[in-house]
């Protein structure tokens, strides 16, 4: 296979692509080069969802069926694609033999669009739900689970009823499934077995294969853009403008998207989805359903990895706070060899790292779950679903009669990086917990932190919001009659564990 062409499956049409800018998105490639005007460019910055398309893929064992899930075309770059399947809007019409898709059907019958700028991408976030419950055998979608999976469109008419109606209609019609064992055959032929290298006027794009390669790329370009899921380093360039003359990308490297057990707890590779990394992690510690049903979208999920997220290292990243609090590590690697340190040790200041030019972020690891202790990871911000936090907390400690012992509580938001909350720790360790130890803590997160003004909050709000979800971490996990969570959340009424919002 020629290293220097991008392959891929389009609509079920293999597709060979050169000569194009490294940092081409798929949406603009689809619009430009395509025709397929169907995706619509809104936000351009994977918010909105206008541009949602989903993506197939071999599974990890290659017999199994393929995997299928939906992304914000917008900050996909369409060389992260080669060897795998796209499906667009365009598509659902020949599903269907020419006719209406049930999707599509059940959104015309119950006026799930109004003016139709965002309708595709409602379309194809919910046609990415149809398949996946026909795959796990449930030919049904209740409210919960569809407006979970919608989360990640906007609608400037507020038409989400309507929507939501068109997700559970969907289900009525006779099914049109895609054909997963073609598919199938059709991504082996696509399986390439030597390393994307492609260039294109002065940029260069490489996806090596292994962690060795990888790491000796690394070594050669310290100054290249390492590139995950891309769901940040997309807005670097539709944003910012930015040109990147070499981007490494790690998602082809196996090794890196493993998830393992590991000394009791679990080792969660760099390149793992948002979406693997957090089923694992909730079925390790059930506590962060919520965080992760609120953690970006889906689409952002379905691209974005754990790794980058820790990586980026910037203060508002919701995964660190509950990870700190956790106790995780993170495992650099060179090819002068490997090292780990407590993940609250590797940020030293606003996006600066303990992370040398030739290193890559490998994996990140947890200890086993501690029987004694209580966990819970919140985010507040001003939009429910898929936004940036302005406050983000994650705390743990373990209750040993009635007693408090080993402490561990994070903050986003609160300060340039991620951090510990020492002085509310030292405060509570040893002590009964109590309100007198709830108050002791309290008067010390005041000392911790001298969070700023911005644009998501004001200073006075995260002191008051750090300081409340302090008190709702004692209300839940007190030993003298602890509040359950559906009676200190405002979304009391919706179902978070089953995939509600």
């Amino acid at each position: 296979m020629d290293s220097q062409t991008i392959r891929i499956l389009l609509d079920g049409e293999a597709v060979s692509i050169t000569d194009l800018a490294p940092t081409t998105s798929l949406l603009a490639w689809l619009r430009g080069a395509r025709g397929l005007v169907g995706t619509k460019e809104g936000c351009n910055e994977g918010d909105c969802g206008a541009c949602t398309v989903v993506v197939g893929e071999l599974a990890d064992d290659p017999a199994d069926a393929p995997r299928l899930y939906a992304v914000n075309a917008c900050i996909r770059f369409l060389a992260t694609l080669d060897g795998k399947a796209v499906f667009t809007v365009e598509h659902l019409r020949s599903l269907a033999g020419g006719a209406l898709h049930p999707v599509q059907q059940a959104m015309v019958d119950c006026h799930g669009s109004q003016c139709g700028f965002c309708t595709p991408g409602f379309t194809m976030s919910l046609w990415a739900l149809y398949e996946d419950r026909h795959a796990q055998g449930e030919a049904a979608a209740d409210p919960a689970r569809i407006r979970s999976a919608l989360a990640g469109n906007l609608c400037r008419c507020t038409g989400y009823r309507p929507i939501v109606e068109a997700g559970e209609r969907m289900f009525d019609a006779p099914s049109r499934l895609l054909d997963r064992d073609r598919l199938r055959t059709a991504l082996l032929a696509l399986r390439r077995d030597d390393t994307l290298d492609f260039g294109h006027e002065g940029g260069r794009f490489v996806a090596p294969r292994s962690v060795d390669e990888l790491l000796a790329l690394r070594s050669r370009h310290p100054a290249a853009t390492l590139l995950a899921g891309g769901t940040d380093i997309g807005l670097w360039v539709n944003k910012g403008l930015r040109r990147l003359d070499t981007l490494i990308h790690t998602g082809e490297v196996a090794a890196l998207r493993a998830i393992v057990p590991h000394a009791g707890g679990l080792r969660i590779g760099a390149a793992a989805s948002l979406t693997a990394a957090f089923a694992a992690l909730v079925r390790l510690h059930p506590e962060l359903a919520e965080l992760r049903e609120r953690f970006a979208s889906p689409p952002v999920r379905n691209a974005g990895t754990l790794g980058g997220n820790v990586a980026n290292g910037s203060p508002i990243g919701d995964s660190m706070p509950a990870l700190i609090a956790l106790g995780a590590r993170v495992v650099l690697a060179s090819v002068r060899g490997r090292r780990s340190l407590a993940l609250e040790d590797f940020y030293l200041d606003y996006m600066k790292k303990d992370l040398a030019a030739d290193e890559i972020v490998e994996a990140i690891e947890l200890p086993p779950p501690a029987p004694a202790r209580r966990l819970r990871s919140w985010k507040l911000a001003k939009r429910f679903d898929s936004d940036i936090s302005a406050v983000c907390a994650g705390f743990a400690l373990e209750l040993r009669a009635g007693r408090i012992h080993a402490p561990r509580i994070a903050f986003g938001g609160m300060a340039a990086t991620p951090r510990r909350a020492t002085a509310t720790e030292a405060a509570l360790a040893g002590r009964p917990w109590d309100e007198a130890a709830l108050a002791a803590a309290q008067c010390a997160l005041e000392h911790d932190f001298a969070p700023l003004d911005d644009l998501r909050a004001s200073a006075g709000y995260r002191r008051r919001a750090a300081a409340g979800l302090l008190a709702r971490f004692f209300l839940e996990t007190r030993p003298d009659a602890p509040l359950a969570a559906a009676q200190t959340r405002a979304f009391a009424a919706e179902d978070l564990a089953g995939g509600g919002r």
